[in-house]
This record gives structure tokens, sequence and C-alpha cells, in this order.
């Protein structure tokens, strides 16, 4: 065989290496995904079995899976109740923060008035707000999502005001000679180059929205993933707290995870740099 031919073939097989699977790319995550959470899992019951850890300390994940499987009425309820709660929470803390940095960003002296208030809101620890509002509204719903929405506007707040202030002037300077109005410096010029940070804050909200709800439910309730934990808490059964543990896990990382698919969609262009 020629030299020439043994390089073709050699180019051939590097290429066949190159070319993808055919499988889809939300399925090769969703595999790798898969291929993570079985490695950990394995990783978790052997590491038990083999270094003789309490079941005080660490039960087996299989342990607790079953320990969920056994009233899956109570998790499935909790799941949900959680869910409405910190979704609410998230998305309207998360609008009024939007809305907040704006409106901070356009007006100077409204900026210089209430964001030191906002400051201040936020050295309350959120189990001294979190008793004063289910004074308020009392052990329900709303409650709780309030409680998430405190947690939420705040990061989202500050981001969308250092998001605005990154904008170029010189881009500015330019659309206005165009004659852009302020409408259209906001939707075309400002929010596109804000929307990285505000993404940031997105994500941190969306597990901060999450730990507001579960605090809340602490206050007292029947249902609830918080409800579950602190039952679990108060009667010291660990396989139970770490069941709780598990569905708030799942929880948060199912909010994380939608944010930062939106994040990818729509601001498509950081991903390409």
């Amino acid at each position: 065989m020629s030299i020439g031919s043994t390089a073709s073939l050699v180019e051939e097989k590097a290429a066949a290496d190159l070319r993808p699977t055919g499988l889809p790319g939300w399925l090769r995550k969703a595999l790798r995904l898969l291929l993570g959470l079985t490695a950990t899992a394995l990783i978790w019951e052997a590491a038990v079995l083999l270094f003789g850890i309490r079941p005080a300390y660490l039960p087996r994940l299989s342990t607790i899976l079953m320990a969920i499987a056994a009233t899956p009425g109570a998790y499935f309820n909790g799941f949900l109740r959680t869910s409405a709660e910190t979704l609410i929470g998230f998305l309207t803390g998360s609008a009024f923060g939007l809305l907040t940095g704006i409106a901070f960003f356009r007006v100077r002296a409204l900026r210089e008035m209430i964001f030191p208030i906002f400051v201040v809101s936020q050295t309350i620890p959120v189990i001294a707000f979190g008793a004063l509002v289910v004074l308020w509204f009392g052990n329900t719903l709303l409650a709780k999502a309030v409680i998430a929405f405190y947690l939420t506007f705040f990061p989202v707040t500050v981001n969308t005001l250092l998001g605005l202030e990154t904008v170029d002037p010189k881009q500015v300077a330019l659309m206005r000679s165009f004659g852009a109005s302020n409408g259209q410096l906001m939707l075309r010029l400002q929010l596109p180059t804000a929307l990285p940070q505000i993404f940031v804050a997105l994500r941190l909200a969306s597990s901060l929205s999450l730990v507001g709800a579960i605090v809340g439910e602490w206050f007292g309730d029947t249902t609830g993933l918080g409800v579950l934990l602190l039952q679990a808490m108060f009667t010291e059964n660990v396989v139970a707290i770490w069941g709780a543990l598990l569905a708030a896990a799942l929880l948060g990382t199912g909010f994380y995870a939608v944010v930062a698919t939106a994040e990818r969609r729509l601001v498509f262009w950081s991903a390409e740099q």
C-alpha cells in the first residue's frame, strides 16, 4: 500500500471520528446526565457498604428510595405544593426585580431613595421575615410565595441595574443619531446587553426561591417538602430527612435547568462566543 493511500485512509478515519453520532443534542445530554446519576448512585451505595457508614449518618440510597416508594403520595403532594410556591415566588420576584432595575436605571433619584431600603430589607433574616409574613397572611400558599419572592427580587434588581449600566454610551449615541426612542433603546440595545447579567441572577434566584418556600413551610403547614423535612427532623428519621432532601434537590435542579435552557435560547450570542 502506497504512502498516499495510507494517508487517505487515516484522514477518512479521522473524519469518521469527528462525524456526529446521529443522536439529537438533547438526547446526548440526557444520556450523559443519566450516566452521571447512575455513577453517583453506585458510588453512594458502594461507599456506605465498603466503609461501613452508619445509617444515622448516611443511609444507603436504595433504602431512601424504598422509603419514598412506601409513601409516594406524601412526597408527590409535597413536591407539587412546594413547586407551586416556588414558581409563584420566582416569577413575581423576577418580574418585580426586572422592572425595578429598569426604573432605577432610568430614574437615578428613585434609585437613591429606594435602593438603600432594599439593601436594609435583605439584612433581615429570612426566618424573622417569614414569621411576619405568616402572621399577616396565615399558613397559606400565598405566604410561602411571598417569602420566595422576598429572596428572589433583590439579586434580579441588582443584576438588571448592573447589566444596563454596562451598555456602551457610543452605541446609545449611534442609535439616537438614527432617531431611536427610549423604548427602542431599551428593547433593542440595553436589555439585550444586560441579558447575560440578568440570567446570572435568575439562575441564583431559582435556588433562592426554593429555599424561601421550604423555610415558609416550617412555620406550619400540612403539605410540602419543608413539612416532610421538619417532621423527619422531629422524629429523628434520618432516612425521611434524606428523602425530603433528594426531592428538594430534584425540584431545585429542575428549576435551574429550565432557567439555563431559557438562557441558552435567549442569549444565544453568548454561547457562540
